[in-house]
């Protein structure tokens, strides 16, 4: 650990596939904490709805960035990386192992890249109005607004429809004049600070991640889903839960207008139709070592794990 960067372990994949395990048994071999990449868990309760490790799920390894903001709070990308970064720089100078964990594509690739953002001013009246035209003609109306003026970003926020970064991207182009896209090139021009050892766990069979997440879906409606979600959609102002996979779904339920086996097929889709998401967004990166989990064991992809983070980051 003496090289000048910062060693990093990133553990990336779709819903379900496996993340949380994997880290843990890799952060206890190597001396590591965890650093959460998800962008829904970081923010306090939602705890079944985001599939947050239980304290025994932990197993004793410490996590960051997880369940510490209110869910009335907006929470950027940019704001994201400056933490993450001085967790990661205080995890390395305590002589610990980093490991960055998550599905959070975005928060992920702007991280280890070291993109830099624009510190342009906010406009809450145009975010309000942009958020007002979301709720009533779909994220797929801002994206087609967005793409008149900057449609690679458009078609960058299409693989993961996240609202709040859409309406960021329009937001900073409607103050600066300057896209989103430009924005990210110009930032692109300072050096990552971490040595990285991408792993990405994945499926050839894409049956077997969706009965994955199918199954999740049941457990987690047996642990209050529900419940949770009925207590925060109460919470007028969350914007969070409102778009929020795991909450949204069963607005329909909570309002009378379908069944509760209809919203938790639904909520199903939507989670196999994100995890398909995640999965173009992280497959357009060449640098991560892919492991399939329908055709191997848990030992065989902590054993393949661990061979590659002491050949990238140890040379061994």
């Amino acid at each position: 650990m003496n090289d000048k960067k910062i060693p990093l372990i990133s553990i990336v994949g779709p819903t379900a596939s496996g993340k949380t395990s994997l880290s843990i048994a890799l952060a206890k071999m190597f001396n590591g904490e965890i650093v959460s990449a998800d962008s829904m868990q970081i923010y306090k309760g939602m705890d079944i709805a985001t599939a947050k490790p239980t304290d025994e799920e932990k197993q004793g390894v410490t996590h960051h960035l997880m369940d510490f903001l209110d869910i009335d709070k907006d929470f950027s990308v940019a704001q994201y990386c400056n933490l993450a970064h001085e967790v990661i720089a205080d995890i390395h100078n305590r002589g610990k192992l980093p490991v960055l964990v998550g599905g959070t594509g975005l928060y992920v690739d702007s991280l280890i890249n070291n993109i830099t953002f624009s510190q342009s001013e906010s406009d809450e009246k145009l975010r309000e109005e942009l958020f007002t035209k979301y709720t009533e003609n779909g994220v797929d109306y801002l994206l087609s607004y967005l793409r008149e003026f900057d449609p690679d970003c458009a078609d960058k926020l299409s693989v993961e429809k996240n609202v709040k970064r859409i309406i960021r991207a329009i937001e900073v182009y409607k103050l600066t004049g300057v896209t989103m896209t430009e924005h990210n090139l110009n930032s692109r021009l300072v050096k990552s600070p971490y040595k990285v050892v991408k792993i990405g766990l994945t499926a050839t069979n894409r049956q077997f991640l969706y009965d994955r997440i199918n199954k999740r879906v049941d457990i987690m409606v047996e642990n209050g889903l529900v419940e949770e979600a009925k207590e925060f959609m109460s919470i007028s102002h969350s914007k969070t839960s409102a778009v929020a996979i795991g909450h949204k779904e069963l607005m329909p339920y909570f309002s009378g207008e379908l069944s509760l086996d209809s919203c938790i097929e639904n909520l199903k889709m939507q989670t196999r139709r994100y995890a398909k998401r995640q999965l173009t967004w992280f497959n357009r990166d060449k640098e991560i070592h892919w492991l399939n989990i329908d055709t191997c064991n848990f030992d065989f992809l902590v054993k393949e794990s661990v061979e590659m983070i002491k050949k990238v980051l140890f040379n061994e």
